[in-house]
This record gives structure tokens, C-alpha cells and sequence, in this order.
């Protein structure tokens, strides 16, 4: 049958014509007709490989059953990521981090018999795997050949190594992304919370134990410093400052896992306060009790402030449903009872354990893989073919869909923590009553309820800056055990824990789903020693992640990071690529040195927005810190939780994702606009820069005039200066002749024959004088208007002259020397030769 096809592959690996009934689909796919392509793909320099990482296996001409489309599988000791058919480029869907697989297996698929056949066509070999991340993916292997076996022995070796020093986030070392020690980071945020923030912890302070700060409340404790109090606590805890360690470290015992009663946040101005604790060890019969235990509960009731001698009301929430809690009363726990709790009220918010979560969240991902677009088995989903028919042609089916949705119960198991989480902020806030929340062990439940009302309540905890702080204190600080709720080797040993490698019945289906039943025979083959189902596994971090992706669509105006922000950091969180979420307690992460030998998944984070700034994908656009300065209670009407697109639907319906489209275009108009901006700021500024350059010039230009004005005048001066001059020894017998170089003549008519000549007009004196051997000596000089009542000689006619007479006239008919205008002309003379001229010699001589 297969035999009789061209022996071209087309882009699809099956038949558009195939049938979507059944299993026949799979007979479309030209299996045996894969031809192994040439290696155009140098794997030893891709590009791709992140530090440390190595590959490991590798297998050619894969297919990817999801979107037909064939490349090259390869093993690393990070990830299994697959590289298109003929180029380099990644598929992301087929990308996987081996730390998010939750299971895979080898599946079987043989085509169905049939009589006459002669040319009998070889089985198909698959390998599924199925992602923590809600992808389940299928690859398909050429038959005859042994590469599904290597990549599966290849991913037996590198998905749950024995030892926790195995995983990559070891191998890679911090690299670039180091950050400071997480205790530091817990301490200061400790101080914000008392009101000391002036105050910055450091090693030095821990060390020496100086971080025990207080104020009138509430005080930081150091008994837990060396893990001997509770080892899933942080080394600080919170706690009344009316409490000694004595009696904490005495109520520690009444408590399950000596979880006792913390402070996690104070209401900086009410002074109420949420705190943690886990269940009560009240025994069987209900009756057990603790003095030190209710002393301590009952300090969280602090006075109300301007009220005297009224005490706040304490509400004590237990997360579980109320029959879970009594049943726990067989193994020793329960819960309170208000009449030995001062002014308490109990109140239970039936939320499941935690393997009601991992049985919700493996439900709601088949149904999606289901009804996507991208279906694992390559012909069930019923929008595989562009929607050529709605809902998979019948009303019927679609209504299957929907109750399929419901029947998963995971939107129902997130209204829950929604609502329980709205109820706390709200007694804290409108009521300013402290409320002490717990559930069996307190690191589930207890902890998605307490961040979840501490986001709502402190605006500061939905910044960057303060969601950082808060998952460190809430989830990573008190104990939140991630190695166990993400399969990941532990501290304590886990060479033969027992890891789930496929959760498919004996049959081989691919999912339970009445729309999947195969035609032909599918067998699974898994190894009988990993078949075993973790018990601790369970999507509870996830789940809280959801439900502030809720927060977020619900009040997009009150958060800096956007909903693309917490996609990334919840991948980096499943791919263990990061030392932060490693082990189950701070004890453990101490122990290992997790916060020097490996990076820092916000250091990561905190590089990739610094690259774009505020524009990048990580950051709201729609931030605004003013209009949501407080707490955020949604109403129970608004507690409506819907599918998270850009987690939920980007592997099965990738084209659906339109709040992201939506914001991709807001952040390229932004993008836009800030350009805009920039070019306008650009443009006022060369404007400004010209208008200063005009004034300068302008500046200058003035200048300039002034300076010719007065050059003007100078010259004007000058000219007035030289005619007195000229009249002045004109008067004295002498004839002057100017030249147009600048000097000038002087010739004496008694002795015409000498003459002497002077340089320059522009010398400062100008002075003519007569052959040693004449009997006249004269010397003339021009003195500046503002230095002739400085210069001696300005006074000549008054002191020198002979003819100047004592009424200030004088004798010279028609003498031109004593001034002129704003000018004065000074004479020195031989007065003996004045004395030997006859007057008929110069005045009256024709």
C-alpha cells in the first residue's frame, strides 16, 4: 500500500485527504518513506547551546506528529530541542526542558490487518512526551532503525539524575548571573516590613547576629538561625514582641512540623497582621492544648490604633475543607476551636490537597491537547484542518468540549484560592483584623493563600522589585517544598526514588478521551521499575502563578509586570535551568551552596528587561502606580477565572493567544510613540541650540557695531586731532604736508632746507624737530581728551606760552593752538629762539 505512493514527501507528512475518524489518519503518514537527509546542521557549532550545554543523543529524520514537520531530535544535559528538516532553526514546540517532562514513553502503533495483503507495512514508533508545562508532544522515528531507543536511554539518563549536583544548574555554575545571598534579601525585606528601611542587611549582619531589630510590636528572631527550631523555616521569623524565644521555641511543639505561628505581613498603618502557622497537633478527641501556643496567637490581636483597651479580632482560616480536617484528627491533627483562642473565629475554605491538583491540571492539559489545534496524535483535534467545520461538525461534540473543560475542575480549584485569598485582604483591610491562615502542613495551601492576600493587600509586592521579595519570603523562605512538587532530585538522597515515566493504562491509548480510540493495535513499552506514580508531584506553584495572572486581567493598571513576564518566569522555574528553586527548604539550599555554585534566575530576568528598558515584553504598559496606591479586593462577582492564553493555549492553540497579540500591538504603538518622542526632544533641542547660536551671533553682530562705531569716532578724532595739529605748526611759521602713507612733512620757512620726517601718525607723540645746527626747536604732541587734566603739558597756553595773557586770552591774533573742540595741543619751546625771531619773521612775512 505504501508502495504505491511517489516516493516525494510533501511538506505534509499525512494525506490532506485523509479521513479524521479513527486511527486511519496515522496510515497517511509516509513512514517508510522519510528519507535520511545529509547533515546540514554542524551540531558541534550551534549557535543555540547555552553554557555547559552538551548534547548528549541525536537522532535524523524525526517527525514531530503535532505539526508534521520533520528535523533533527537531540538529547542535551538541559533539554531536548529539535531543529528543523535542512536548517538551524528551532521548533519551540518540540523544545523542551528536561526538567519541565513530566513523563514520557515508547508507543507501538500497529497498522491494522487486512486480508490480501502482501507487502505488510511496518509499525509506527513513537515517543510522547508530556511537558509540566501543559504541552504533550509526539515524535515519530524512521522504522528499522534505533534511534528512538537512543534518545529514550538517552532521556532515562538526563531527567532525573540521582544526585541534585547532576541537574544543569550545577554544570552551567552561576556564569553571569549572580546576585546577592537570598537571607539578605529576606532581611530586607524583614526591616521593610517593621518600618525600619533605612536599614540594609549583609552578611556581616547575619553572622554576628545584629539583624534582630524590632519596633513596638513586633520583633525579629534569631532562634531559628541554625535550623534547630524547624528546618522548613527561615533562619529569622517575625513574631510578637511580647513572645520570648523560650516560649516559641516551647509552642513549637504543638504544631505539625514545628510550623508554629509567624508574622508574614504588617499592615503599615492599622497594625494588623497575616500570619502563617500549620495545622494543631490537638489529638483524636479535639482536646489538646497549648498555653505558650494560644499566648501567642493571642499576641497577634493587637490593640486598634486610637482605640483604648480594644483588642482586634483574630480570624483563624484553614485552608482545607472541614472534613479533611477533622479526619486528620486520626494522625494526630485538626484544628483550632475558637473557645481556646482568644476573640477568634475559625473558618474553613475547602481548597483540595495537593493530589486532587496534579489529577485537575493532568485533565485540563488532555483536554486541551484534545480540542487544540496541535494535537499530539495528529488527527483528533477538530481544528486541525483550519476550522473547516465549527466544533468538529456537530453542536454535540462541542458541547462535549465545554463539559469536558468543566470536568477538569481546575478553573474551579483556582476560584477557590481566589476567593479565599480576596476573603483574607478583606478582613485585613476593611476590618483591620489579623488573620492566622494554615492548612495541614502549611507549604501548599497555606502559602498560596498567604502571597496571594499579600499581593492583593501591599501594592509594593506587585513591582519587579516587590514580587521578588515576595515569592522569596512566602514561597522559598518558609519552606515550600519545589523538589518535591516538581520531581527533582532532593538534598536527603534519591538514587532510587521512583520517577513516572508514562501514566498511560495497559491498553497504550494516548489519553482517556472518548474521541481517541485508534483502529489499529498501540502498545506502550515502559520499563516496569518507572512506572510507579510520584506522589509528591503536584502543580501547586503553577497554580498560584494562575491565579495572579487572574489578579493581573482583573486589574491590568495595578501591576509592573505584565502577563508575558510571568509566562518566562514560570518556564524558568519548571526548567531548573536557575538554582533559586531548587531543593525544599533554606536549609537545604544553605547546605547544597545553591546561591554561589549556581545562577540567579532574577539576575536572568532583571538583564533581559534592562536591554529594552521599559518597553520590553516583561514590563505593563498599562502601569500606572497611582491608580491602584492600595489594596485591591475584587468582589465575588469578579472571582470568574478563565483559561490563561499565554500559558494554557500557546502549544495547543498558538494562533488564539489575543490578549498577547493585543499587547504586542499596544507595545509597538508605544514603541512608536516613544520614538516620536525622542525625534521631537531631538529636534527641540537642535532649535534651541540654533536659537542660542542666533543670539550668539546677534551677541556679536552688536558687538561688532559698537566697535566699528567707535573706530568711527577714533577716525573722527583723529582727523580733528591732525588738523589742529596742522594748524598748530601752520601757526608757528611751519607748512605741514601729509602723505598718504601716514607721515607727514614739517618744513620750517627759515630754514626751508632742513626738514625732518616722521614714521607714523599712529605713534603716541608726534614731534618735529630741527637740525642741532637750527635755532628753533619745536615739539608738538595731541594728548587724549581724557588725559589732559592729567598731563602736565595740557596747561601750556596758561604756564608756557608768552603770549598768553592773565585774563586767559590771548596776544596771537587768530592763534589756533589753545584748543580744539574736545582737543588740546600742548607746545614745548626754545623760548631764546623765540626771543631772536622778529615778528616780521613769521606773522607778518608775506
Amino acid at each position: 500500500m505504501a508502495s504505491s505512493r511517489p516516493r516525494a514527501r510533501s511538506t505534509s507528512l499525512r494525506d490532506s485527504d485523509a479521513p479524521m475518524e479513527g486511527a486511519s489518519g496515522w496510515d497517511a503518514i509516509e513512514w517508510t518513506k522519510i528519507e535520511p537527509f545529509s547533515r546540514s546542521v554542524s551540531l558541534g557549532s550551534l549557535d543555540c547551546l547555552l553554557e555547559a550545554e552538551q548534547i548528549v543523543a541525536e537522532g535524523q529524520g524525526v517527525v514531530l506528529v503535532n505539526t508534521d514537520e520533520a528535523g533533527t531530535l537531540l538529547v542535551t544535559n538541559f533539554r531536548l530541542f529539535f531543529l528543523r528538516e535542512g536548517t538551524r532553526d528551532i521548533i519551540p514546540l518540540g523544545t523542551i526542558p528536561l526538567a519541565t517532562i513530566e513523563k514520557f514513553s515508547k508507543i507501538v502503533v500497529k497498522p491494522p490487518s487486512a486480508p490480501r495483503q502482501f507487502d505488510k507495512a511496518p509499525s509506527q514508533r513513537l515517543l510522547q512526551v508530556i511537558g509540566k508545562d501543559m504541552r504533550i508532544t509526539v515524535f515519530g522515528f524512521r522504522p528499522r532503525t534505533k534511534q528512538r531507543r537512543t534518545i529514550f536511554d538517552a532521556l532515562l539518563r538526563c531527567t532525573r539524575p540521582a544526585r541534585l549536583w547532576d541537574l544543569y544548574a550545577f554544570a552551567s555554575g552561576p556564569f553571569k548571573f549572580t546576585n546577592t545571598n537570598p537571607m539578605v534579601r529576606l532581611l530586607d525585606e524583614y526591616f521593610r516590613l517593621l518600618g525600619k528601611g533605612s536599614c540594609h542587611a549583609s552578611m556581616d549582619t547575619i553572622e554576628d547576629g545584629s539583624f534582630t531589630l524590632s519596633n513596638d510590636l513586633w520583633r525579629i528572631s534569631g532562634i531559628n538561625s541554625n535550623y534547630t527550631l524547624c528546618p522548613t523555616y527561615p533562619f529569622a521569623l517575625i513574631v510578637p514582641r511580647s513572645i520570648s524565644d523560650e516560649e516559641i521555641l516551647q509552642a513549637s511543639s504543638f504544631r505539625a512540623k514545628c510550623r508554629l505561628p509567624v508574622v508574614s505581613w504588617c499592615h503599615p498603618v492599622t497594625g494588623a497582621v497575616l500570619a502563617r502557622s500549620s495545622q494543631p497537633l490537638v489529638g483524636l478527641m479535639m482536646n489538646m492544648r497549648s498555653n505558650t501556643d494560644e499566648k501567642i496567637v493571642a499576641a497577634l490581636c493587637t490593640q486598634l490604633a486610637g482605640a483604648r483597651e480594644t483588642r482586634r479580632k483574630l480570624y483563624i482560616a484553614d485552608a482545607r475543607p472541614r472534613k479533611n480536617a477533622l479526619a486528620n484528627g486520626a494522625m494526630g491533627g485538626g484544628s483550632e476551636s475558637s473557645s481556646h483562642y482568644f476573640q477568634s473565629e475559625i473558618v474553613f475554605f475547602g481548597i483540595d490537597n495537593i493530589h486532587a491538583m496534579r489529577e485537575s491540571f493532568a485533565r485540563l492539559r488532555d483536554y486541551l491537547d484534545t480540542y487544540g489545534t496541535a494535537s499530539s496524535d495528529g488527527m483528533s483535534s477538530f481544528l486541525r484542518h483550519g476550522g473547516w467545520s465549527w466544533g468538529g461538525g456537530n453542536l454535540s461534540s462541542m458541547s462535549a468540549s465545554v463539559s469536558t473543560l468543566g470536568d477538569s475542575g481546575w478553573l474551579i480549584h483556582v476560584q477557590s484560592v481566589l476567593a479565599g485569598s480576596a476573603w483574607i485582604a478583606a478582613r485585613v483591610e476593611l476590618e483591620s483584623a489579623s488573620v492566622l491562615v494554615h492548612c495541614s502542613d502549611g507549604w501548599d495551601r497555606t502559602t498560596q493563600l498567604v502571597s496571594l492576600a499579600n499581593l492583593m493587600l501591599d501594592p509594593y509586592y506587585r513591582t519587579f522589585k516587590g514580587f521578588q521579595a515576595l515569592v522569596e519570603k512566602d514561597w522559598l523562605a518558609f519552606g515550600h517544598p519545589f523538589s518535591d512538587r516538581m520531581g527533582m532530585p532532593t538534598v536527603s538522597g534519591s538514587v532510587n526514588m521512583p520517577f513516572e515515566l508514562s501514566r498511560q493504562p495497559s491498553s497504550g491509548s494516548f489519553s482517556s478521551s472518548p474521541m481517541r480510540q485508534p483502529s489499529g493495535s498501540l502498545t506502550s513499552q515502559v520499563p516496569p521499575s518507572h512506572a510507579q506514580t510520584s506522589n509528591n508531584y503536584s502543580p501547586i506553584f503553577l497554580q498560584w502563578v494562575d491565579c495572579v495572572s487572574q489578579l493581573l486581567r482583573m486589574y491590568p493598571f495595578a501591576f509592573e509586570f505584565s502577563s508575558a513576564f510571568l509566562v518566562d518566569f514560570l518556564d524558568c522555574v519548571l526548567s531548573c535551568r536557575f538554582g533559586n528553586f531548587l531543593c525544599n527548604s533554606e536549609k537545604e539550599r544553605l547546605q547544597c551552596g545553591v546561591s554561589d555554585a549556581c545562577g540567579c534566575m532574577w539576575k536572568y530576568l532583571a538583564d533581559l528587561r534592562a536591554s529594552e528598558g521599559k518597553y520590553h515584553v516583561h514590563c505593563n504598559l498599562f502601569f500606572d502606580p497611582n491608580k491602584h496606591g492600595s489594596a485591591i479586593l475584587p468582589p465575588a462577582a469578579a472571582l470568574a477565572p478563565t483559561l490563561w492564553p499565554q500559558f494554557h493555549l500557546r502549544w495547543a492553540c498558538p494562533s488564539e493567544d489575543q490578549e498577547g497579540e493585543l499587547e504586542a500591538e499596544c507595545r509597538k504603538m508605544a514603541e512608536k510613540f516613544s520614538e516620536l518622542k525622542k525625534e521631537k526632544e531631538v529636534a527641540e533641542r537642535k532649535a534651541k541650540e540654533i536659537t542660542t547660536t542666533i543670539e550668539s551671533l546677534s551677541a556679536e553682530l552688536r558687538k561688532e557695531k559698537q566697535l566699528s562705531s567707535s573706530a568711527m569716532n577714533l577716525a573722527k578724532r583723529a582727523s580733528k586731532e591732525s588738523a589742529a595739529i596742522k594748524r598748530a605748526v601752520e601757526s608757528l611759521g611751519c607748512k605741514v604736508h601729509f602723505s598718504d602713507s601716514g607721515g607727514y612733512l614739517v618744513d620750517i620757512e627759515r630754514n626751508p632746507q632742513k626738514s625732518m620726517h616722521s614714521p607714523s601718525r599712529r605713534e603716541a607723540d608726534s614731534s618735529v624737530q630741527h637740525d642741532e645746527k637750527s635755532d628753533l626747536s619745536v615739539s608738538i604732541s595731541v594728548a587724549a581728551e581724557d588725559a589732559i587734566c592729567s598731563n602736565p603739558l595740557s596747561r601750556v597756553c596758561e604756564t608756557l606760552c608768552p603770549l598768553h595773557t592773565r585774563e586767559g586770552g590771548c596776544r596771537w591774533p587768530d592763534a589756533g593752538c589753545a584748543q580744539f573742540g574736545s582737543q588740546f595741543v600742548g607746545l614745548k619751546a626754545n623760548f631764546d629762539a623765540f626771543d631772536r625771531l622778529s615778528i616780521f619773521d613769521g606773522y607778518f612775512e608775506s
